[in-house]
């Protein structure tokens, strides 16, 4: 097992790693949308932290070698399922084409009152 670091995505809240490798497999903790440089949340709607979030987790992979199109599954968190579309319409074109299992559910709240958080299961 490894523990995945990198200062180019925001760094762990809590005692947890940003991801882990294991046996072939990268498991990534949710990421939100924090600019890794100044540690504040950007954007304040759905489309906009979307982006973040995944720029933050494709960072995450990157350290663990691996990227996007080595993404087997997703959980999508969102505070308000009616900005699913919003969300989805980012997600689509940022994974261009790739398209991973997953799953989309709203919740009551998220850290630090983000809109959105994504967590990835890939290979490296």
């Amino acid at each position: 097992m490894e523990f995945v670091q990198t200062d180019k995505a925001p760094k762990a809240i809590g005692p947890y790693s940003q991801a882990v490798k294991a046996n072939g497999f990268v498991f990534c903790s949710g990421q939100i949308s924090i600019n890794p440089e100044t540690g504040e949340i950007v954007g304040n709607t759905v489309r906009e932290q979307t982006e973040q979030v995944l720029k933050n987790l494709f960072e995450v992979l990157k350290a663990a070698e691996s990227d996007y199109s080595k993404v087997v599954k997703t959980t999508v968190f969102l505070a308000d399922m009616s900005t699913f579309g919003e969300m989805n319409d980012v997600y689509e074109k940022m994974f261009n084409g790739h398209k991973p299992a997953r799953a989309a559910v709203a919740v009551k709240a998220l850290p630090k009152n983000v809109l959105v958080e994504i967590e990835a299961v890939a290979i490296y």
